[in-house]
């Protein structure tokens, strides 16, 4: 549980293109990706927009200060491994930098404080799933069903920088919103879209990232859902 949250492995990766010019199949045309990420061995520097090795190839919708780091529970690998029927999928196989122990969407909340080593961590928002994340893996509907099922994992934002390592507790420092989990933030993002109320209310955390309250509050005043295939299937799409 919280108290024996541990980081169970770190990983970083460099923006790299994959796939080949041309290809009449989606899934194996050109595209460049920061997602893919390798373990590392030993500390590791992180500064307040990423870990030391690690990038981001879209950086409008990934990278800058509320998403330094991107953080999925080790908990939900053995439901994927039997539901995806992949038994060896790796950690990372989500494109995370901390693979965390003892943490979920349940049991995480908005705004919290996490000390790391010398670091210390805010949660910033969910994680909301990509239609690169059903590409590397070649299965179209993997972004939606990480969103639907909930385990999209969520982002830190650093306020204090430091080094860190695989092996480390997660001690909890601070929790002013222990009402909205991860988990409740992602049913009022994507499922219970007509609660204005709890839109509303969620947009006012002072915590939340920036893009977040955004996209509430345009729900709130002027009614306006982004479409989520973009986000979900984009160029997957045949």
């Amino acid at each position: 549980m919280i108290g024996d949250s541990v980081l169970v492995a770190v990983q970083v990766g460099l923006p790299r293109q994959l796939g080949r010019e041309g290809a009449s199949e989606p899934m194996d045309r050109l595209w460049t990706t920061g997602f893919i990420k390798e373990p590392v061995a030993g500390p590791v520097r992180l500064g307040v927009t990423n870990l030391e090795g690690d990038g981001q190839a879209d950086l409008v919708h990934h990278g800058g200060p509320d998403k330094a780091v991107l953080a999925y529970a080790a908990g939900h690998y053995d439901a994927w491994r039997q539901e995806l029927a992949i038994p060896n999928l790796p950690l990372a196989a989500f494109g995370e930098n901390f693979t965390i122990a003892g943490q979920s969407e349940a049991n995480v909340c908005i705004g919290d404080v996490w000390q790391v080593g010398d670091t210390l961590l805010q949660v910033s928002q969910p994680r909301q799933p990509c239609w690169k994340l059903a590409r590397r893996w070649r299965i179209k509907t993997l972004a939606l069903r990480v969103q639907e099922t909930g385990r999209t994992g969520w982002y830190l934002r650093v306020l204090q920088e430091g080094t860190v390592e695989a092996g480390m507790p997660l001690e909890l420092r601070e929790r002013p919103h222990a009402a909205w989990t991860v988990q409740r933030a992602n049913q009022v993002m994507h499922v219970a879209k007509r609660d204005l109320r709890l839109a509303a209310e969620l947009a006012e955390l002072p915590e939340l990232a920036p893009n977040w309250k955004t996209t509430l509050r345009r729900r709130v005043e002027e009614n306006l859902h982004p479409d989520p295939d973009k986000r979900l299937i984009g160029p997957n799409a045949s």
